[in-house]
């Protein structure tokens, strides 16, 4: 059933989003878009694989255990309703995406394999499933471990899952969403004008607006940013060094993180 509901959700958000971006693009893409679906999609692939290959257990079916065996806070008699430990579950996990988002910026060896994401020229959403597949790897580990010390009931760590791969790739969409509505939007969630300041080239731009599905994780940590300072439309994606088609060729994607200097 897991399985089941993940491949459905992501297929639906997958072609909604794309018809979106086709009837009401929010930029004009400047690469091609056939060259950057080919590594996007193909680095789609091959993450879930390697995954099964080397993770023996998965975060839902982790959290059964949890659950049967009495691990984690949550699991404790606290008396806290089930609901209530749902809803805990979703948004501490959330801060844990955030916070381990941070981390990969600031720590510079997790910042050769995070970079990657970031060497993307344009953003669409595809871009939300770039990621290379040795920080999936560790980003997995951090989830398990998560998911052990909180105690997150397996509700809460699928719909965990579902929605960060779905808000993942909105936040990526280069669709349009009219400005009055974006700005109540992005009150709670992240949305895609205001992500698209993450994948700015301008350094303190980069370093902004971490958060995947929650807004509030930015305004509270103060990693905030309102807008680019060349405006949505005429900002520059991607980072200073990596601004050549090249590097968006899928052997180059895999090896980027082994480059001597960054």
């Amino acid at each position: 059933m897991e399985t089941t509901v993940r491949l459905g959700s992501f297929l639906g958000v997958f072609v909604v989003l794309a018809i979106w971006e086709w009837l009401s693009p929010r930029r004009t893409l400047t690469v091609s878009k056939g060259l950057r679906w080919f590594g996007n999609l193909s680095i789609t692939v091959i993450n879930p694989v390697l995954l099964r290959l080397i993770i023996p257990i998965l975060p839902v079916q982790l959290a059964i255990t949890a659950g049967e065996r009495g691990w984690g806070i949550l699991n404790y008699q606290i008396g806290l309703p089930y609901w209530a430990r749902v809803v805990i579950g979703v948004v501490v996990l959330d801060c844990v995406i955030y916070l381990q988002h941070v981390i990969f910026h600031r720590l510079p060896l997790l910042w050769r394999l995070h970079s990657m994401h970031h060497t993307d020229m344009d953003l669409d959403v595809t871009s939300g499933l770039r990621f290379h597949p040795i920080e999936i790897l560790l980003s997995m580990g951090i989830k398990l471990a998560a998911v052990i010390l909180i105690g997150a009931p397996a509700l809460a760590v699928l719909i965990f899952e579902v929605l960060l791969n779905a808000t993942s790739m909105f936040e990526h969409a280069n669709a349009y969403i009219p400005p009055g509505l974006d700005r109540v939007l992005r009150l709670l969630i992240v949305t895609p004008d205001m992500h698209r300041v993450h994948h700015s080239v301008i350094r303190s731009e980069n370093d902004s607006n971490f958060g995947f599905n929650l807004s509030v994780w930015d305004r509270l940590f103060r990693t905030y940013l309102a807008k680019p300072s060349e405006g949505q439309m005429g900002m520059t994606i991607g980072l200073p060094r990596f601004q050549d088609v090249r590097y968006l060729n899928l052997l180059r994607m895999l090896y980027h993180p082994f480059m001597r200097s960054k």
